[in-house]
């Protein structure tokens, strides 16, 4: 009796699949990807906190397609009615300090008091292969798993400081849909965190003890924006180093001038990984509010807020109508050519273009 050669490669008589049903099935999910959300389902599922929706939502937001766009702008003027209900806080550091295991902290403790929160992650973009790794739900897989808390990441693209270009929208759509609180996360690189001062209420600045960046913290004008500074991982062996390192955030505090606010920012120590004093940080932030409402310089400086980001708004809308367009695309490769050839200055050049451009209007 021969024995018969198996083969993993052997090919099976197996069952086929219908065509006309699986055709059929591949045809719907195209049509369903490619359908348009009816926006005011969208915005009706948005102020029923459906989580599905305001992922939804931001994805237009963000988009770059023009129908998109006026989809994204019909929505949020349809949530900023119920919009401006919570408090926005924006959490900066320098990479290594700690900010996704403090926020996950800080954010457990929040929803553990019932609050509901967002939180809106912006994660660096490759400026060589423009890809992010948007990795913030991997970062705070506890908080993530939490039904009271939303986390979204977000690519920083070209925008300075880190701050997603859609980040202000976002923030209206999570308001809308019910989140207490709002949590920014920069980068903290550094480059230009007055654009996540104009869009937050507090800002919170995380140091570490002993990174030698105190002074380094002063030049670079940041402690000047915040409304306190925690000192992360102020626990074992660094914890008195910390101490030492609060003394010294105090004495640079002084250096500055009274806020318009009239608060006067606080050094905090903290321990994200043992969940130490982020209960007392989130106080701290509820007396900030308190005050600031009381003094009408909540409000005062959210109304401030909204005329920056209307020239904001005027400014990228022109930048982007600008060179958008087809002549002016091809004359400033003309003009790029000239300058590297040294037949033009970039000043003559620019003058040229936009001289260019307002005889297209």
């Amino acid at each position: 009796m021969t024995k018969k050669n198996k083969s993993a490669l052997s090919e099976h008589t197996g069952i086929s699949s219908p065509e006309i049903t699986s055709s059929n099935a591949i045809e719907t999910l195209k049509a369903k990807r490619k359908a348009r959300i009816d926006t005011n389902t969208l915005v009706s599922s948005i102020l029923n906190k459906n989580i599905a929706a305001l992922s939804r939502a931001i994805t237009l937001v963000e988009s770059e397609n023009h129908k998109h766009l006026e989809q994204a702008n019909t929505i949020i003027k349809a949530c900023l009615p119920h919009a401006n209900k919570s408090i926005r806080i924006g959490i900066t550091g320098v990479p290594g300090v700690g900010k996704s295991t403090f926020i996950e902290a800080f954010g457990k403790h929040l929803t553990s008091q019932g609050k509901r929160i967002a939180i809106l992650a912006i994660d660096p973009t490759s400026s060589i292969t423009k890809g992010s790794i948007l990795g913030d739900k991997t970062r705070m897989e506890t908080l993530a798993k939490d039904e009271n808390a939303f986390i979204r990441p977000s690519a920083s693209g070209t925008s300075l400081g880190g701050v997603a270009r859609k980040t202000r929208e976002s923030i209206i759509l999570c308001e809308a849909a019910g989140f207490d609180v709002i949590l920014i996360e920069t980068l903290g690189v550094g480059q230009s965190e007055t654009t996540v001062h104009s869009m937050i209420d507090f800002f919170l600045l995380l140091k570490l003890a002993g990174a030698g960046d105190e002074l380094q913290g002063i030049k670079r004008g940041i402690i000047e924006m915040a409304d306190a500074i925690a000192i992360n991982k102020a626990d074992g062996e660094n914890l008195k180093q910390a101490k030492l390192a609060k003394v010294e955030f105090n004495r640079a505090l002084h250096l500055y001038p009274p806020k318009p606010s009239q608060w006067s920012p606080k050094v905090m120590l903290c321990s994200a990984l043992q969940n130490e004093g982020i209960k007392d940080i989130w106080k701290l932030i509820l007396e900030y509010k308190t005050k600031t409402t009381e003094n009408n310089y909540f409000e005062t400086n959210r109304t401030k807020q909204n005329k920056f980001w209307l020239i904001q708004t005027i400014e990228n809308e022109l930048k982007r109508s600008f060179f958008n367009k087809k002549e002016i695309k091809e004359a400033l490769e003309a003009q790029l050519k000239l300058i590297e050839t040294n037949k033009t200055t970039p000043f003559a050049a620019a003058d040229y273009l936009l001289s260019l451009n307002k005889s297209l209007q």
